[in-house]
Formats: C-alpha cells, sequence, structure tokens
C-alpha cells in the first residue's frame, strides 16, 4: 500500500476511537445528572410553582413575535387592521403627563343627572332614557377629554328586573347612556367608573409592550433527569434554543426553551408559573385602587330613581332606534328575555332532558363554559359523569345519560390556558376538535375562549379566532344542521393586580372582535357582557349559577328550535 493509503485508515481509527472515548464520557456525565436529579428532584417540584421570581423577562419591540408565528395572508393583513381599528380607544392629551393623581378621573367628584323627558317628567313602557354624566378630577375640575371606561345599568329590585345602558363618549368629559324602557314601575339607574382614562393608558400600553407579564412554564422529563423551562407564544432567541410545539394543523406557535440536558420530546406537563411584578411605577399604581378609581360609583346630581307609566298606543308599533338595537335582552323575574333572535325558553330537567335526547354536546374552551358542562350534569337527571382520572379545571370530562342517549364533554382549550397543570399530550386546540368532529342536527357545540386571552395583544386573539373561524366554516360546510353557540366574555372582579392582566377593558374589546369575526355565520353569540352587566348579583369572572341557568337556556332554545334559525 501507498503511504497515503495507510495515512487515510490511520485517520479513520483515530475517528473511531475519538466517537468511542465521548461516548463513554456522555454516558457517564448523564449518570451522574441522572443521580444528582434524583437527589433534587422534591426540590426541583417544589420551585417549579414559584419561578415568578427567578424567569427573567424579555424586551421584544414586537407585540406578538410574527417571526414566530405563519406569517398572515394579505387578507387576513387587512382583517387584522379592520378589526384593531374597530377597538381603537381615545387616548389622554400627551400634555397630561407626567402623570399626577389629581389631574385624572375621580368617580367621588363626578355626577350624572338623567334628562328631562319630553313629557314633563313622564316616562312610559317603549321610551328611552337618557342619563348624562360628567367626569371631575380630585380636585373637583371638570375633565376636557374622554377615553374613561364607564358602565351603567337600569334596574328594579322589586321585581329582580335589569338592563345595561350603551355609554356613548362624547370625548369631552361628558357621557351619555341611553336605556329602553321595558317594564313599568320604578326603576333607578347605576353608574361606574371602571377604569380612568388615564388607567387605560396604562392598560394598553401593558397589552402592547409586556406579553410575557404571565410566566408559563413546562415540565420535561426522562428517567431520573427533570428540568422545568419557560414557555410562550413569543419568546427571546437570544436566551438560547428553542423547543418549537407549534401545532401542525392550526398553525398556533407555542415555544419552550429548550432543557440543558434533556430533548423536547420529553416534555410532560404545561402550567402557569406566575406574573411579572413591578410591571408599572408607583404613580401609575395609584390609578388602580379598588373602590376609588376601580368600578367605583358615579352618584346622581338629584335623583337615580324614575317611575315607568304603562306602555303608551303610540309606542306599540314604535320602531326601535339604534340605542335599543344594541341592547340584546333584559332580565325581569330573574329571568333573560332576548330582544330578538331566538325565542327564549326556560327550561326544568324535563325539558332539559327532552332538548338534548339523542344529542351530543362538546364543551370547548375555558372554566366559564365548564359552568355550562357543570350545570348540565347537575340538572339531567340521568347524566352520570366518568372518572377519567384528569384535572377537573382542564378535563377532558365526560357525561352519559344512556337511557336518553345524551352524551356532554367538556376539554379545555390549547395554550394560554392557566388554571391548572395540564398534561402536555391533552393541550388541545379547539380549531382541531372541531376539524374532528362529524357533525349534523344532534351535535351541539358550545365555544367560550377569552378569558386566558386578556393579558395577550390583540393579534394573538385574532389568529386563535381566525383558526376557530375557518373550522367552523368547514363544519358547517360538511354538516349544516350542527348547532353551535359561542359564549362571548362577561365583567369580572377587580383588584388592582387582576385589572393588570384581566381588566374588563380587555375583555370588552375582545367581545368587539369576537362579534366581528363571526358576523353573518349561522352561529349564535350568546351576550354573556350584557347578561352580567345588567343583573344585580355583583361582577364575577365564573357568573353565579342564576346567570349560568339562562344562559345555558339560550343554548337550549337555540339547539332545540322549531322555528327557522336566525344567526348572531
Amino acid at each position: 500500500m501507498s503511504l497515503n493509503v495507510w495515512k487515510c485508515i490511520l485517520i479513520i481509527i483515530t475517528l473511531f476511537g475519538l466517537i468511542f472515548l465521548l461516548r463513554n464520557i456522555t454516558t457517564g456525565e448523564n449518570w451522574k445528572n441522572q443521580i444528582v436529579s434524583a437527589l433534587y428532584k422534591v426540590q426541583n417540584w417544589n420551585q417549579s410553582s414559584n419561578l415568578s421570581g427567578s424567569l427573567s423577562t424579555f424586551h421584544h419591540k414586537s407585540t406578538f413575535c410574527p417571526h414566530l408565528g405563519k406569517p398572515p395572508s394579505p387578507e387576513e393583513e387587512l382583517e387584522q387592521r379592520k378589526l384593531l381599528d374597530s377597538i381603537a380607544w381615545p387616548q389622554p392629551p400627551s400634555d397630561s403627563e407626567p402623570l399626577n393623581l389629581f389631574q385624572t378621573s375621580n368617580p367621588a367628584h363626578s355626577l350624572f343627572s338623567i334628562i328631562t323627558s319630553k313629557n314633563n317628567h313622564t316616562w312610559y313602557v317603549g321610551d328611552q332614557l337618557e342619563v348624562q354624566i360628567h367626569l371631575h378630577d380630585f380636585k373637583g375640575r371638570p375633565k376636557n377629554y374622554g377615553g374613561d371606561f364607564l358602565l351603567a345599568r337600569l334596574h328594579s329590585p322589586k321585581h329582580r328586573a335589569g338592563v345595561a345602558g350603551q355609554v356613548l363618549d362624547h370625548k369631552n368629559g361628558y357621557y351619555s347612556v341611553g336605556f329602553p324602557l321595558l317594564w313599568e314601575g320604578s326603576v333607578q339607574v347605576d353608574v361606574m367608573m371602571v377604569h380612568s382614562s388615564e388607567a387605560i393608558a396604562v392598560l394598553r400600553r401593558l397589552r402592547e409592550n409586556r406579553p410575557d407579564r404571565v410566566l408559563f412554564v413546562s415540565l420535561f422529563r426522562s428517567g431520573l433527569t427533570s428540568e422545568t423551562t419557560e414557555c410562550g407564544t413569543c419568546l427571546s432567541q437570544d436566551k438560547g434554543p428553542l423547543c418549537n410545539f407549534t401545532d401542525l394543523h392550526s398553525g398556533e406557535p407555542w415555544y419552550c426553551y429548550k432543557p440543558k440536558m434533556l430533548s423536547c420530546d420529553t416534555r410532560i406537563n404545561h402550567a402557569r408559573a406566575g406574573y411579572l411584578n413591578n410591571i408599572i411605577t408607583d404613580r401609575e399604581s395609584l390609578l388602580f385602587q379598588s373602590g376609588v378609581n376601580i368600578k367605583a360609583p358615579i352618584h346622581a346630581n338629584t335623583t337615580n330613581t324614575i317611575t315607568v307609566l304603562p306602555s303608551r298606543k303610540e309606542n306599540s308599533n314604535q320602531k326601535s332606534d339604534p340605542m335599543k338595537l344594541a341592547t340584546s335582552g333584559y332580565y325581569y323575574q330573574d329571568a333573560w328575555r332576548p330582544l330578538g333572535g331566538v325565542a327564549m325558553r326556560h327550561f326544568n330537567a324535563a325539558s332539559v332532558t327532552q332538548c338534548l335526547a339523542n344529542k351530543v354536546v362538546y364543551m370547548y374552551g375555558d372554566s366559564t363554559i365548564r359552568q355550562w358542562y357543570e350545570y348540565l350534569v347537575a340538572v339531567l337527571p340521568g347524566a352520570k359523569e366518568f372518572n377519567l382520572y384528569t384535572p377537573k379545571k382542564g378535563g377532558p370530562s365526560l357525561a352519559v345519560d344512556s337511557t336518553h342517549n345524551i352524551l356532554l364533554e367538556y376539554r379545555c382549550h390549547g395554550p394560554p390556558i392557566m388554571y391548572t397543570a395540564i398534561m402536555a399530550n391533552e393541550l388541545h386546540y379547539i380549531a382541531n376538535e372541531l376539524e374532528g368532529l362529524t357533525g349534523g342536527p344532534n351535535t351541539v357545540v358550545a365555544l367560550s375562549v377569552w378569558a386566558h386571552f386578556t393579558p395577550f395583544p390583540v393579534e394573538v386573539y385574532i389568529r386563535r379566532l381566525r383558526h376557530i373561524r375557518k373550522a367552523v366554516v368547514r363544519l358547517l360546510y360538511r354538516a349544516p344542521g350542527t348547532v353551535i353557540v359561542i359564549r362571548m366574555a362577561n365583567p369580572r372582579a377587580l383588584n388592582r393586580d387582576v385589572s393588570l392582566n384581566y381588566s374588563d377593558w380587555f375583555s370588552l374589546q375582545l367581545n368587539v372582535v369576537l362579534r366581528a369575526m363571526f358576523k353573518g355565520l349561522n352561529v349564535m353569540l350568546v351576550d354573556a357582557w350584557q347578561m352580567c352587566a345588567a343583573h344585580h348579583q355583583p361582577h364575577n369572572v365564573h357568573p353565579p349559577s342564576v346567570i349560568v341557568k339562562n344562559m345555558v337556556d339560550m343554548m337550549l332554545s337555540y339547539a332545540c328550535r322549531t322555528s327557522t334559525r336566525k344567526t348572531g
């Protein structure tokens, strides 16, 4: 052999020797890591729920990391711009900074007045009541710009009746509220300021610039080795390599930082790790004081009560005005009465059973749709829930009434989901679940997607709804008789910390987007916002049973209607 051939053989032998040596070193290192991991396994599990102080934050200029997701088409970009324009909110003038609490809206110094009717203080059923609100600051000075977030309700405790008002911002410190007068008797007006315009400016900045303020983690484990890393829909790539858990079918992006010792396919679960602290200044914190400028009442200048007389004949054929058309319904004797759409029925156990006989009801989304599942399981006498050994909050949950051939299923939506640790293999996206349904007139689908999206830029929500909408359209195309009901967002109890991530202002804007994106489709929208805002019970992310019953009755009225279907 030539000298060159011998050199080649020697090089090959040397390479094989190096590979063998490195493999032994790696095996020994892995064994050492497994021993260390076993010794600290309990500690690691305890620390995984308290990572908010140790996880570093990122500062990315983009609001939702488009470089990590599938780019939208030109048509989708145009739709997104229109949707974002539709939720534009008045901002305080730039010269109002630096922020001073005394210059901000103060409900205690603000007043509202009932506008005198044309009939000399006489109102009738069918009329519209108008209320004018003027906001003042902490020094009692009138505000001269808008952007405050107000809620108003007209109600009669005697009749357990109520209707939400429609607020119009005149952008000069004055606001108008319109109420349709729908029942007779004594009625009173309640007005509250949810947030000042200055607080809204802070919330807008957080939503656009700090989508990392809710922290997510996943546990990775193989044998005795376990690691916990940060996850999210938007992660900085300069902190290390990422595990890409983007959904292959819908394209929904989700990432975790790659564990140092384990591969990406060893992911075990998904969980919320906590929240970022100190994301607003001390001055800004003064804008979020419970009972002072968060959901604080605004009082009447003189009286907040009027008497409504029975309807006049000339009102009986009167067409509804635009303000009334924006009202989806009202309560009377704690029973919801929708204004238009499907004819409302109120169901007892027997009629629920009759309605759902031979039907499958799929409920997908967050804990507010899980309330519907739990209500139906409780009200159906023959429903038996199976123990699937899954977390109650996350599901999946399954109940069957074999006598009447009824099946109920609940499953939470995919990340971001925040209320419990969920096994990674149970993270299902609603769009994918819908693609797997046969559908048909005996299939009812109820969706609720909002509560876990409020801390994120609206673009994230638009993207999720777009995937769900495509799946809904395909389902209705292959099975036109499928009943689809979508539960909208509702107001909730707020304090400072809750407001920074889950403010009603975030939820209100998601509702506008949801309604626009499903307009014209053969689906029913349950207006949970007005159903909660009109009721006398305090706001809660999980409404009380009396409201849940009315929501479910709305769904059942739609699923078991006999008249021609009307869209939401």
